[in-house]
C-alpha cells in the first residue's frame, strides 16, 4: 500500500495553486499580452547586444542574433495578432518597441537581410 503524499492538499490544507489561480484570474488580457511582449522585448534586446555592461559581463558578449531573430519574430506575431484587441494606445507602444528591435537587429547583423526579410518583417512589412 502506498503512503499518501504529505504535500498534497487535503480537506484541511488549502491547495497552494488556488491563490495563484485566483491571482491570474484577476489580471486582464491586455496586461497579460503586454507583459509577455515586454519579456520578449527584453530578451530580444539582450540577444541583440543592447544590454549594459556589468562588472562581470560585457553586454555585447551576450549577443546571439539567431536567438534574437526568433524572439523578434515571436514578438511581431504577438503584436500583430493582438493589436486589434488591445487598443491603439497599447498597440502603438508595442509596435514602436518592435520596430526599434528590428532596427537594432539590422544594425547588429554583419550581413543585412534584404528588405522585408528581417525578423518579423513578414508580419509587419519592411522596416526602414
Amino acid at each position: 500500500m502506498s503512503q499518501p503524499d504529505p504535500s498534497a492538499p487535503t480537506a484541511t490544507t488549502p491547495d497552494p495553486t488556488d491563490g495563484a489561480l485566483r491571482d491570474i484570474a484577476e489580471v486582464n488580457a491586455v496586461e497579460v499580452i503586454t507583459t509577455a511582449a515586454v519579456h520578449l522585448m527584453s530578451a530580444a534586446a539582450v540577444k541583440c547586444g543592447l544590454s549594459p555592461d556589468t562588472a562581470t559581463v560585457r553586454g555585447g558578449d551576450l549577443t546571439d542574433l539567431d536567438e534574437a531573430r526568433k524572439l523578434i519574430t515571436a514578438l511581431a506575431g504577438l503584436v500583430t495578432a493582438s493589436a486589434p484587441d488591445i487598443g491603439n494606445q497599447h498597440a502603438r507602444s508595442l509596435r514602436d518597441g518592435l520596430r526599434s528591435l528590428q532596427l537594432a537587429f539590422r544594425e547588429a547583423s554583419p550581413i543585412p537581410d534584404a528588405p522585408g526579410e528581417g525578423p518579423g518583417e513578414k508580419l509587419t512589412g519592411p522596416v526602414r
